[in-house]
This record gives structure tokens, sequence and C-alpha cells, in this order.
């Protein structure tokens, strides 16, 4: 009975997380259909879409420093994060696609081709998918240990992302530099860790 309980917390836990998640897309929207997003609302919501697809994905890597470091599990969480990245960065470039491009292929895919900033973009979208596909337990038992080869995936997605949004403005800001910085640490540490176990596993 524990267990059956402890189970259904945390399940109902993880869709608190996407509740909770999908609340920024929601209130962008609203400001969008009501005209508090500004001049350009339709880039305002992109660029606020996909910082946010940005922000899930560096919670879901901050999940293991924040376990390893610092003691406090939240690895139920991931899975729900690792998607909500993945959603988020599917509606970002959906909004890209139809309200900017207005579905206009003649011009979307010579775009894609020729700016650096929405090639890099695309490809971490294009990363993210096998992810979300395999983001689940019968994925886990299947693949066995190449799921954790396959999800290595996610560091080569996180960093086109985040130069994809440094080059998405030719001006760093200081909300730019925190992200950046952040996806700079969360991978240098996987980086040292890397390192210094690699001795450890020699001397065993």
């Amino acid at each position: 009975m524990a267990v059956v309980r402890s189970a259904f917390i945390d399940s109902l836990a993880g869709w608190g997380v996407y509740v909770v998640g999908f609340v920024p897309a929601a209130a962008s929207f609203w400001l969008g259909a009501t005209g508090g997003l500004g001049a350009d609302p339709v880039r305002a919501f992109e660029q606020t879409l996909g910082l946010w697809a940005l922000r899930f994905l560096i919670l879901t890597l901050a999940i293991t420093p924040l376990r390893q470091l610092a003691g406090v599990n939240l690895l139920r969480f991931r899975r729900a994060l690792g998607l909500l990245a993945f959603w988020y960065a599917t509606m970002h470039f959906s909004v890209y696609l139809t309200l900017d491009r207005g579905l206009i292929w003649s011009t979307i895919l010579p775009d894609i081709a020729r700016r650096p900033f929405i090639t890099l973009g695309f490809a971490a979208l294009l990363l993210l998918v096998p992810l979300a596909i395999t983001s689940n337990r019968l994925s886990i038992r299947r693949l066995g240990k190449n799921w954790r080869m396959l999800h290595r995936l996610v560091y080569v997605a996180i960093s086109l992302a985040a130069v994809h949004y440094l080059l998405a403005t030719k001006v760093l800001d200081p909300t730019q530099a925190v992200h950046v910085a952040l996806v700079a640490g969360l991978l240098g540490y996987r980086l040292v860790r890397g390192v210094i176990r690699r001795p450890e596993r020699r001397i065993a």
C-alpha cells in the first residue's frame, strides 16, 4: 500500500510540474491576445517560448548536480522537465513557422539553411525529438545501456540552443549572460566530474 501511495504521489507531483510548466506559455498567449506584448507581439511570443525551452533544459540538467552536491533528489521530475523543454521548443518553432513566416516554405527553408542561428535552433529541436519519444519506461527497458548513450544528446542540444539564443540578438544582455553561464556551468560540471572519475575507475 505504501508503494502504491508513493507512486500515486509521484505521479500527481509530475502532473503538477506540467500544469505549472505551461503557465508561462498560457500567460504569454493571453498577453499577446490582449495586446500586452508590445509593438511586435509575434516576436515577443516566439522569444518567450524559446527562452522557456532553454530554461527547462537548464532545469533538467540541474537535477543531477543538485542531487550530487546538495543532496536534493528531484529525479522524479526530470522527465517532466525534459518534456516541457521539448514542447516549448516545438511551440517556439511552430510560432516561427506560422505566425512569423506564414507557412511560406519558399522562405522558410532558405531561412533555416542560410541563417546560422536558425540552423542551430532547428538542429537542437531535431535532437530533442528522439529524446522526447524515448522518455518512457518502455524505451528504457528496450534500449538498455543504449538509452543512456542516446540521452547524452541533450548536452549537444542545450549547447546548440544556447548558441542559438546568443545569436538571435546581436547584443549580449544580462539575461542572455546568466542563461549561457548556467549552461556552461552545467556542462563544465559534467566534464570535470567525468575527468575526475576516470582515474578512480582505473584504480578500481
